[in-house]
């Protein structure tokens, strides 16, 4: 006789108000979708909205966080297939080009929000800690790889990679991680040919020839 399928357990009220809260505020906007809204998506009382986030600003940062999260579970996990440093820092890439083909892709989560924020929002800590984190992580990547200004690298690496996630947002463009890819293939290459030919250029530059000083003849002294 065939076993069952355990059947999943029941998700709590917070994980139904964060899938809910995923689902509208990534595809519409964190102000243009109401409370009610996510609560009616959840199927929760209004009350649990307030007993477990205390606010729809804290639902916000709690939903951005988790995107957060998922996202830096997601490339670690992809960066863990590659055998180089090199592999792994263009794998990044790679990670979005498996992220804009997906059907639901709207762009990045924390530059909508970003731009959607009141001065002074608390949800700007979890936005400017998503973009440490990747700053991090292509400043590491580029270390490993042997770029001779990791920091200078990682900077016009995360531009590289906002733009494309800006071209398959825009401009419905999913080759835009394929091409930032093959761009960024060219700058570690010519960072790391940089530290190459320096260390070349001491291995082989010639020594100075030693110059030899003739000793000073002593003057002879003038007779009276």
């Amino acid at each position: 006789m065939a076993q069952k399928t355990p059947e999943p357990a029941p998700r709590s009220a917070r994980e139904r108000l964060l899938a809910a809260a995923e689902q509208l505020f990534y595809e519409e906007g964190i102000n243009t979708v109401g409370i009610d809204r996510v609560i009616e998506r959840a199927g929760v009382a209004k009350a649990s909205l307030y007993d477990c986030f205390g606010s729809k600003e804290e639902l916000i940062r709690a939903y951005l966080y988790e995107r957060h999260e998922a996202r830096r579970a997601r490339i670690t996990a992809m960066l863990a297939r590659y055998a180089t440093p090199r592999e792994r820092l263009l794998g990044v890439f790679d990670t979005l080009a498996e992220l804009f083909a997906q059907p639901r892709f709207r762009g990045c989560a924390f530059v909508r929000a970003s731009a959607e924020l009141r001065a002074g929002s608390r949800v700007k800590s979890v936005c400017d800690e998503s973009r440490v984190w990747i700053r991090t992580l292509f400043t590491d990547l580029a270390r490993e790889a042997g770029a001779r200004d990791p920091e200078a690298l990682a900077a016009q690496l995360v531009l590289l990679y906002d733009g494309a996630s800006i071209s398959a947002q825009m401009d419905g463009n999913p080759a835009a991680a394929a091409s930032a890819r093959a761009v960024a293939a060219v700058m570690l290459d010519a960072a790391t040919a940089a530290v190459k030919t320096t260390k070349t250029t001491r291995k082989t530059a010639p020594a100075k020839p030693s110059v030899r000083v003739a000793p000073r003849r002593p003057r002879s002294r003038a007779t009276a």
